[in-house]
């Protein structure tokens, strides 16, 4: 088994992202991507592949102890850099320190300051307009500025503070279910995931979701590994999961249906009253509260019930709207699914509004590589039968991903985030368990990158009339 990031995966995988970027920059040069784009790109890249491996190999012999604690505070120190940057660089680039195209980051930067701007009762009175899967948010960040004071910063040192205790949150949990080697780069990949880093310089409530639901599978994890009955996890497990719903409903339908699932597959692993208690634990999320319950019982059914609609009729308006893309209304869960742990493909090229997109689309390519391991993980657990070992991880990521690519964001980079961190732990198993014989498969699948990217491309502009 490798017990590092190995060097020969960095180095291919930084080759192959400058191979795709040069070929989709000279086929379509009249349109290529900017400069700093490229820039962007390529620091996400090479120094995620090179410090996974660099990292992963000088911290493989320290304690466990060091090893968390470094995990923790190199995230804090990179993800505090990144919100500083950000900041600034938001400012040159939009006049505004957010983010492009940024009606979503200002929405939630608005709701944030009523509370200490108008009182707690106006804010209360203001949040009637929003929807209960964006309100949990919104009362978080309004928290924060009510106590730190009605800034920026407050609220993006709290995303990092929570990203990089999910980095911490990784390393526990895959520690709890793989070798000590494989909880490792587990971490390490979490910490220099560029995706990550990205939304801890912005409003919106990703960085925070994205920990609310790693604590939340990690509370039940706990729970339904240990003998002993811990009615403090208990609690704590409720209350996160009441929590996943005013975050996104999909989420925390899906969270919950994960741990039945657990349960019926691991009956060996629990005694009767402990699985009981946990059932119990499901049942109470139902129903609790009445006006709350009926409100996410609400949303819940309408998300089930347009399931079948929402993604075409999406795809019919991006298709019809000014500068969309006449191809994407041929695009469906079909088609999404398959391709459901690579996608997001990046975008390379330079497309009117899509400016987002470009400044992570190094982060999206390493996604993408990445994604074979995570493919090759899954099918070696299917075949050995290990996959019983890990249910719960298992499914809520495969769980959600598939909800995603049935829904109209299957495509949509930040709708990926909450299942990413456990993509990257079990991409992490999948590099450990890599023989050499099986080296090829890695070589296959990154020409199947390298040709996707530059289809992904061809697409944006055939379907825009540009080619």
């Amino acid at each position: 088994m490798l017990k590092i990031f190995p060097d020969f995966i960095s180095r291919k995988a930084i080759l192959w992202y400058c191979a795709t970027l040069l070929v989709v920059t000279l086929i379509f040069m009249r349109h290529s991507t900017s400069l700093l784009w490229m820039v962007f790109g390529a620091m996400e890249v090479i120094t995620f592949f090179y410090f996974s491996n660099a990292l992963t190999q000088r911290w493989q012999n320290i304690s466990t102890k060091i090893f968390v604690s470094r995990i923790f505070w190199t995230s804090l120190i990179i993800r505090i850099v990144y919100v500083i940057f950000a900041y600034f660089f938001y400012n040159f680039m939009t006049g505004q320190p957010f983010m492009f195209h940024s009606a979503d980051e200002q929405l939630y930067y608005d709701m944030s300051l009523l509370w200490s701007k108008y009182g707690f009762q106006e804010f209360v009175n203001s949040m009637g307009n929003i929807g209960f899967s964006d309100s949990g948010e919104m009362y978080w960040t309004a928290f924060l500025c009510n106590i730190f004071g009605p800034h920026i910063f407050p609220v993006r040192i709290g995303h990092a503070v929570l990203s990089a205790f999910t980095c911490v949150l990784i390393y526990r949990i895959a520690h709890r279910h793989f070798e000590e080697p494989v909880a490792r780069i587990a971490a390490v990949f979490c910490m220099l995931m560029p995706n990550l880093i990205y939304y801890c310089g912005t409003h919106l409530k990703e960085a925070d979701m994205v920990f609310l639901i790693v604590f939340f599978i990690d509370r039940i994890d706990i729970i339904l590994t240990d003998n002993k009955i811990n009615f403090a996890n208990l609690i704590i497990a409720v209350l996160s999961a009441i929590a996943l719903f005013t975050f996104r409903t999909a989420l925390g339908a899906v969270a919950l249906l994960s741990v039945i699932v657990a349960i019926m597959f691991n009956k060996g692993q629990l005694g009767s009253w402990w699985k009981r208690i946990v059932l119990v634990l499901v049942v109470s999320i139902g129903l609790f509260g009445t006006s709350v319950g009926n409100r996410i019982m609400g949303e819940a059914t309408e998300l089930w019930e347009t399931k079948e609609t929402n993604q075409s009729d999406s795809m019919e308006w991006r298709s019809q709207r000014v500068g969309g893309n006449t191809l994407v209304k041929n695009l469906s869960g079909a088609v999404f699914a398959p391709l459901i742990f690579t996608i997001p493909f990046p975008t390379m090229v330079n497309v009117d509004g899509q400016e987002n997109q470009q400044m992570i689309h190094g982060g999206n390519f390493v996604k993408n590589i990445l994604s074979g391991f995570v493919i090759f993980a899954l099918f070696t657990m299917l075949f050995s039968g290990e996959w019983r070992k890990h249910t719960l991880l298992i499914a809520f990521m495969c769980g959600y991903l598939v909800v995603i690519a049935f829904s109209a964001f299957a495509h949509s980079e930040r709708f990926h985030q909450p299942a990413l961190p456990f993509e990257l732990m079990f991409a992490a198993w999948g590099v450990t368990q890599l023989k050499p014989k099986q080296v090829r498969w890695l070589n296959m699948w990154m020409v199947f990158i390298f040709v996707a990217n530059i289809f992904w491309a061809w697409f944006k502009f055939k379907g825009r009339g540009l080619v």
